[in-house]
């Protein structure tokens, strides 16, 4: 049997930073979604545990040409800072697409998870934000609103960044913490309508299950990137923004009628269900328009799709092969 290689978070950290590979592994995995019959990609599995306020999500996809394809876990318990722990966590298991045995056994802790979320918002603001976008405002202070910050960096020429988060002190401790690093103009504000104001790129990265942002406080030539709407409760966006937006964006239309921000704008009677609106890999491909003006607000709802999970784990698993980390371990 062949041998299985198991890299451990510590060994990931360095082997997959959150940089421009990263984030054209995602792009390109997006733009392989666009192709017709190019990618397998089954729903995703869910299992809810309202006791513990957790929930964990299995996702998949088999991306042609590919040579080989993720299956991830991963778990979100949202009461877990309260005793001290992460709230997300879980393992990658990367398999041939030719023989369909283990290849590496990727235990991240959800660190991949994380870089591939923020993969995709750089992505989204790649194509859809304006090419002179300064100021960007961040909704949350979790690893994932700081991550969505270094993406952004990485995509666009941000010079300005406003958080907001409902505890002030964890904004207040993630500018604090950003500052260090990069030395922008960074601040925690209280009011989120403000820290929305004249911003040109908006990040939610929230758990919410209801609105944070409302429909009228878009401004024309703003992009929202919605990261949190990714199971049928959560919802961060009024479900008006989707109707005002100039361009809607779903990362996956399958699972954006069922459970993003579009499901609430679905169900508020705004959008119909059968609405034909353009995916990201479209987007990417020219297949269909995305920001046609300065002007336009544009809306991304992204609810993490199964081709990012492959798309991360083959990067990391490209990476380990050429500097031989991590423990060989034969079957």
């Amino acid at each position: 049997m062949p041998a299985i290689r198991i890299l451990t978070e510590t060994e990931l950290r360095t082997i997959v930073p959150l940089d421009k590979d990263a984030v054209d592994f995602v792009e390109n995995a997006f733009r392989a979604l666009a192709r017709e019959n190019a990618v397998r990609m089954p729903p995703i599995l869910r299992l809810d545990v309202p006791d513990s306020r957790g929930e964990v999500d299995v996702k998949t996809a088999y991306i042609q040409g590919v040579p080989g394809f993720a299956i991830k876990v991963s778990p979100g318990f949202f009461d877990n800072p309260e005793i001290g722990l992460r709230s997300t966590n879980g393992l990658m298991v990367l398999l041939s697409s030719k023989t369909g045995l283990v290849q590496a056994l990727l235990l991240d802790n959800g660190y991949l998870t994380d870089v591939r979320t923020a993969a995709a918002g750089a992505v989204a603001a790649r194509h859809l934000a304006r090419e002179d976008a300064s100021i960007a405002t961040v909704f949350g202070a979790g690893v994932q609103a700081r991550l969505q910050l270094e993406a952004l960096l990485l995509v666009r020429p941000i010079r300005e960044i406003r958080v907001w988060a409902r505890d002030h002190s964890k904004a207040q401790a993630l500018v604090d913490q950003f500052w260090l690093t990069h030395k922008l103009s960074i601040a925690a504000l209280d009011d989120p309508r403000q820290a929305m104001a004249g911003a040109h790129v908006i990040v939610t990265t929230t758990p919410a299950d209801r609105p944070i942002v409302d429909g009228s406080w878009l401004e024309p030539g703003q992009h929202l990137t919605a990261m949190g709407s990714d199971a049928e409760h959560k919802n961060e966006i009024d479900p008006a923004a989707i109707k005002r937006a100039d361009v809607y964006v779903a990362d996956s239309l399958q699972q954006t009628r069922r459970l993003g921000e579009l499901h609430h704008a679905i169900e508020a009677g705004l959008i119909t269900g059968d609405q034909d609106l353009p995916e990201l890999g479209q987007i990417i491909t020219s297949a269909k328009a995305g920001r046609k003006n300065i002007s336009d607000i544009t809306i991304a709802d992204l609810t993490g799709t199964g081709v990012q999970d492959t798309a991360i784990a083959t990067l990391a698993f490209t990476r380990t092969e050429a500097c031989a980390a991590g423990t060989v371990f034969e079957a």
